[in-house]
């Protein structure tokens, strides 16, 4: 018997992004996109809907960051794994991440 699959939701304010990481993570067996979001607002809705395992969160985004909203959303899925997805270098944001309660911080 196999595992299920580890459930992700996308959330990044570019189109072109969500897209090319869908064809990525849909390549793996074990992974199966259930979502996207283009902001904050919308990720929290789809989070109360599909309660991904991880959420890919981009940083910037118009409205609330994907910092600000890292707590939104796991008050909703409160055993899900927010990853955020950066541009940011700079350590601050980092620190501001993991003080959000994100699990991991991956520069694009």
């Amino acid at each position: 018997m196999s595992d299920p699959p580890i459930r992700v939701l996308i959330v990044d304010d570019h189109p072109v992004v969500r897209s090319g990481l869908r064809k990525v993570l849909e390549s793996e067996a074990d992974i199966e996109v259930v979502g996207e979001a283009g902001d904050a607002r919308h990720a929290v809705f789809e989070t109360r809907a599909q309660k991904p395992d991880v959420i890919l969160m981009d940083v910037v985004m118009p409205g609330k960051s994907g910092i600000e909203a890292t707590p939104d959303v796991l008050h909703d899925a409160p055993e899900a794994k927010v990853l955020i997805l950066s541009m940011q270098d700079d350590p601050n944001y980092v620190r501001q991440a993991f003080a959000a309660g994100a699990a991991g911080y991956i520069l694009k």
